[in-house]
């Protein structure tokens, strides 16, 4: 089988950035994207992949919801024993990816992941909607199951047991990315794009233009 996408291609019209436009502060930067692209409508703007590495240096990649930043990092929300999990644990080092489309750009980022505390994971847990607590709390994130029947029994066992909330599984919870690298890339006309890092240097933000 061959599949050929050479001659799919269009052209990126939204305008360009330049160093003035940019805050020096990374994190201010990324909020004022993320602003832009829910005005614009942007269908799950707070969506971004994952990229994770495991021991042997394969890399995976998958999307999931940023729940919220700050200057501290970037957070979300998962099963500790999941294989992205798994990989964090022994290679605490991931990338973020966004991308949105309706603006022509995309923001990556790069550093260093941790655990958010106990109390954190036990807000956000049980701020979902109950059937959300279900799922996650019977779901033992990316190991083998026999049938999707076997879930939804399992599930509707919990939802009869609780009634208001569930009790946070001890192997869900938070993680938060400290940034080290930003790019911010904006698509342009004939793919002259624009590209700007922030590389953090003895705690401070340093801006560069990088070339297409």
């Amino acid at each position: 089988m061959q599949y050929n996408e050479k001659n799919t291609r269009r052209d990126y019209d939204k305008g360009g950035i330049s160093r003035h436009d940019l805050n020096s502060n990374p994190f201010q930067q990324m909020a004022q994207w993320m602003d832009a692209a829910k005005q614009a409508n942007s269908l799950d703007a707070t969506a971004m992949t994952l990229a994770t590495v495991d021991e042997t240096g394969q890399p995976s990649a998958r999307v999931v919801l940023l729940k919220h930043f700050n200057d501290q990092g970037f957070c979300w929300y998962t099963n500790y024993a999941s294989r992205k999990g798994q990989q964090l644990e022994k290679n605490p080092k991931a990338a973020l990816s966004f991308y949105w489309r309706e603006l022509s750009r995309q923001v990556q980022i790069e550093g260093t992941v941790k655990k958010l505390s106990a109390a954190e994971a036990d807000e956000y847990f049980h701020s979902r909607p109950l059937d959300s607590q279900i799922s996650a709390a019977v779901s033992h994130q990316s190991q083998p199951v026999d049938s999707r029947q076997t879930m939804e029994q399992k599930a509707e066992q919990l939802k009869a047991q609780y009634k208001d909330q569930v009790p946070r599984p001890e192997t869900w919870g938070g993680y938060l990315l400290a940034p080290h690298y930003f790019e911010f890339w904006q698509g342009r006309p004939n793919r002259l794009h624009d590209r700007f890092v922030y590389l953090l240097q003895d705690g401070v933000w340093k801006i560069q233009r990088l070339q297409p």
